[in-house]
């Protein structure tokens, strides 16, 4: 981020020391740290803003493509295509089965691929 050595930060914080003071450097300190967090938070909502606008064009820009590839496949293979009014078969109904009684033990089955 910033390029700073560890002899330029101790040379500003005895020039800090001098200034401002021993007794009023804790609250000098305090602040420029709400600062500089304040500052972080700005660009973090404007990174991810950025972001935000860069995906949704991503997004566009792939929907666009699936969409020609998709138009591209239905006009190659339009046989494969179910239209709106193509009717639905009917199956037959599917036989009822009559219920258990309460207390009764399951019928039996009969598996033919498994013997008894």
């Amino acid at each position: 981020m910033l390029d700073i050595a560890p002899s330029e930060l101790l040379a500003v914080a005895v020039i800090a020391l001098l200034v401002i003071g021993p007794k009023d450097l804790p609250r000098v300190m305090r602040v420029v740290g709400q600062w500089v967090g304040k500052a972080r938070g700005m660009a973090r909502h404007f990174r991810s803003g950025f972001d935000n606008m860069i995906r949704e064009a991503e997004l566009e820009d792939m929907e666009k493509k699936w969409k020609e590839e998709n138009e591209r496949i239905m006009q190659a293979y339009p046989s494969t295509v179910l239209l709106e009014n193509t009717p639905v078969v009917d199956h037959p109904p599917v036989e009822a089965v009559a219920p258990v009684e309460p207390g009764l033990p399951f019928p039996e089955t009969t598996n033919p691929e498994r013997p008894a």
